[in-house]
């Protein structure tokens, strides 16, 4: 069973048909409700059928309705916890706030990103990105404002693991580079929100270009979607602008690190050298440790 059972339907929800989004929608509105209901009650709740509710649960690769209350029941707890908690850390940073509180709150924000983000991970789409990258002979990532923090540290990680990988921070630059990219290339756009025309612009110029197009973002259904061959999903939830976007970039650097990772173990001893070799490029410029 996943982690976090929530965050999973809400990030399937729109890939589910009409009948199995109307249970998604049901039960993330009142997880503990639904925990209390038998199949037979969901289903009149949901306007739907038993086997219908049988064929969501098949769609969180779950392996029936009694492991579906299971999660829900757990996830109706887990929500009174944080509910309880908000109490003493409240939903987002205020200018009252103990420097203990700032911390704790950071903290656990933080965690949380890249603990929802992990469990909802799409695997099948970042095996797929996975295999762009290493096909594509060029790699434009593309990120603004806080979200090029994320796309700067993939573009580094991506050369560390030998791609040709560049990050345009001018978007004038990022247009150029976008349609000279060949059918095969890639371009990669990082955003919580999708919605930076800068990112949408890119991707769309990439496209036309013929290359695989990619987005890590929170928003399914946003502009920088509708161009993008594979989305991968982040699960934070931004307050107001105190927050600076921490949970949002954690989030985002988790789909980073997830990606290195699978790239790294793919070819493995070819990785190793390269990295060997990197380090042993840049070891030179390290200072000796004080005797």
């Amino acid at each position: 069973m996943p982690d976090d059972l929530l965050t999973l339907i809400r990030h399937r929800r729109d890939r589910l048909p009409p009948a199995e989004r109307g249970i998604a929608d049901l039960v993330c509105a009142d997880p503990g409700l639904a925990a209390e209901r038998t199949i037979t009650e969901l289903a009149r709740a949901a306007g739907t059928s038993e086997a219908t509710v049988h064929r969501f649960c098949r769609s969180l690769d779950l392996r029936g309705y009694a492991q579906l209350r299971l999660g829900l029941a757990t996830e109706a707890e887990r929500l009174r916890a944080d509910t309880r908690a908000d109490l003493d850390l409240g939903a987002d940073l205020g200018p009252d706030d103990t420097p203990e509180q700032l911390v704790r709150k950071v903290g656990r924000a933080n965690a949380r990103a890249a603990e929802e983000t992990a469990a909802a991970l799409d695997l099948d789409v970042l095996a797929a990105l996975g295999d762009r990258v290493r096909a594509a002979r060029r790699i434009l990532v593309v990120g603004v404002g806080s979200s090029a923090l994320a796309a700067l540290d993939a573009t580094q990680k991506l050369h560390r693991l030998g791609y040709a990988c560049v990050f345009a921070n001018d978007v004038h630059d990022a247009l150029m580079t976008a349609a000279l990219l060949q059918p095969g290339d890639l371009a990669l756009g990082i955003s919580h929100s999708g919605r930076p025309r800068e990112v949408v612009e890119v991707l769309e110029e990439a496209r036309a270009s013929g290359a695989v197009t990619a987005v890590v973002t929170s928003n399914p259904r946003s502009p920088a979607a509708q161009p993008a061959d594979l989305v991968l999903l982040t699960a934070a939830r931004e307050t107001t602008f105190r927050s600076g976007g921490t949970a949002s970039r954690t989030a985002q650097l988790t789909v980073v690190d997830a990606l290195y990772a699978t790239l790294a173990q793919h070819d493995h001893a070819r990785i190793l050298d390269g990295l060997e070799r990197a380090h042993d490029a840049v070891r030179r410029h390290s200072l000796r440790r004080p005797r």
